[in-house]
């Protein structure tokens, strides 16, 4: 593990406040670490922060895109930059502090008897802190929906602190991911799971973001809803 290079990504939309404080406290957790910010044109300016950053830091990468373009094609940026570049292990992390860095050694420990490392919030009990009472049964409920229809045996399936191992990027055609929010979630762990790649889940707290707003909206709702329909038809088909 000491020589694994290790990636964290990052999507940004306005996340100017919060991006100052998570990029240190992320590399501090091992010196193996390498952030890649992936910024939608951020007005607040994010994205033009981290450049300069990342001229006096080589461990902070930026990638900058003309608009808002969603969570889940910033990720499968993210990860192509990851293969493209020699990475091994590869994170998923919000910029607003609902994922503690802390946490990262605690996966990196986990990943090494493991395919993929998930941070649960519905293990250990229901680990989330400041949400709406509407918004954590939406998540909870959302979840076990997706286990019934799929199978998936995993408790949180729509968490996004989530930690790969390369192959596992390598082995999913990643052109064909379409889907964005609580989706894209669900359909990189399903597609991991029918490749029989090892998923471990491990407990984490969910703290909501104290500073900017949510990117959360009822049409990431809905994709949710007819994705794992989609998947599961698919799956049944071979087509996966």
């Amino acid at each position: 593990m000491n020589n694994q290079k290790i990636l964290v990504v990052i999507p940004t939309y306005n996340e100017l406040e919060n991006i100052r404080k998570i990029i240190p406290a992320v590399l501090s957790q091992n010196e193996n670490i390498d952030i890649l910010v992936v910024d939608d044109n951020s007005p607040d300016n994010t994205g033009k922060y981290v450049e300069e950053k990342s001229r006096v830091e080589p461990r902070i990468n930026i990638i900058k895109r003309p608009g808002k373009m969603g969570l889940g094609t910033a990720y499968i940026t993210g990860f192509k930059y990851a293969i493209d570049h020699n990475y091994d292990l590869v994170f998923e992390m919000d910029a607003d502090f609902s994922h503690d860095p802390k946490d990262i050694p605690a996966f990196l420990e986990a990943i090494k008897d493991a395919d993929l490392v998930l941070g649960s919030r519905y293990i250990n009990g229901v680990r989330v802190l400041n949400w709406p009472m509407r918004r954590l049964l939406l998540s909870y409920f959302a979840s076990l929906y997706t286990r019934a229809i799929t199978l998936l045996p995993v408790h949180d399936t729509t968490g996004g602190f989530k930690c790969f191992r390369i192959d596992v990027l390598k082995a999913i055609d990643l052109d064909k991911v379409k889907s964005n929010g609580y989706s894209f979630q669900i359909e990189m762990t399903y597609k991991a799971f029918k490749k029989n790649f090892r998923i471990k889940e491990i407990p984490i707290v969910f703290t909501d973001r104290a500073k900017g707003t949510s990117k959360m909206s009822k049409k990431i709702v809905y994709e949710a809803v007819f994705m794992v329909w989609k998947l599961r038809i698919r799956s049944i088909l071979g087509l996966l």
